[in-house]
């Protein structure tokens, strides 16, 4: 967040005293004030003390322009902040093997080979967007050896690519879409005593953040 420094009145005297001035409000009062010694730059009274007698308060044009602009500044900070722009949807490539995929981030660097011990971030969702997994969460990626069938299928060929499919960058990131054969299938995932965390037969959406090797 930046800050910003504003200065209101092009040129301040001096020396100003007032009596009946609060400096954190903006008050209409009667007020009586003294300007000892005021300084310009054209104009010199010296020795000499300038009396108003009591009258109903009015302000001088660079006091009133400050209360306007503080006025105005505190009803536009007020002012509620819009609602944060909606993502940009992800546009799905479907390759034949039904895996779906979209690069946010493309990543630079030598691609990863079958078998390579690799590191992933991921988050893993159900199609109705319920998160199951996170390793952001748990503070520390997948460590894994691509392409021997340590993870799912859709993981492999969403990582080292295949056909219709450009294999993942270091520093990419890229949705999966995985329909249940390159998933959990029938059987799903994490089940006991009748329920799972992941259903059978689900579509499951992958965010993955490719780290590199280990």
């Amino acid at each position: 967040m930046s800050s910003v420094t504003i200065s209101v009145g092009a040129a301040t005297p001096r020396t100003l005293s007032s009596n009946n001035i609060s400096p954190d409000k903006c008050q209409t009062t009667k007020q009586v004030s003294k300007f000892n010694h005021i300084r310009t730059p054209k104009i010199s009274v010296s020795h000499q003390e300038l009396e108003v007698k009591e009258k109903p308060a009015s302000f001088g044009r660079r006091e009133a322009i400050g209360c306007g602009f503080l006025l105005g500044l505190a009803n536009v900070l007020l002012q509620p902040l819009p609602a944060a722009a909606e993502a940009t949807p992800c546009e799905f490539t479907t390759a034949p093997s039904g895996l779906a995929f979209c690069d946010k981030v493309i990543g630079t660097g030598p691609e990863a080979e079958k078998g390579q011990l690799i590191k992933a971030h991921y988050v893993g969702k159900l199609e109705s967007g319920k998160v199951f997994d996170s390793s952001y969460n748990r503070g520390k990626p997948l460590t894994f050896r691509v392409g021997v069938g340590e993870v799912i299928k859709g993981w492999d060929e969403g990582i080292l690519g295949g056909e219709g499919v450009p294999a993942m960058l270091p520093g990419g990131k890229r949705v999966l879409k995985l329909p249940p054969k390159l998933g959990y299938g029938a059987r799903g995932a994490g089940c006991k005593g009748g329920s799972c965390v992941i259903p059978p037969n689900s579509v499951l959406l992958f965010d993955v953040e490719f780290i590199g090797k280990a």
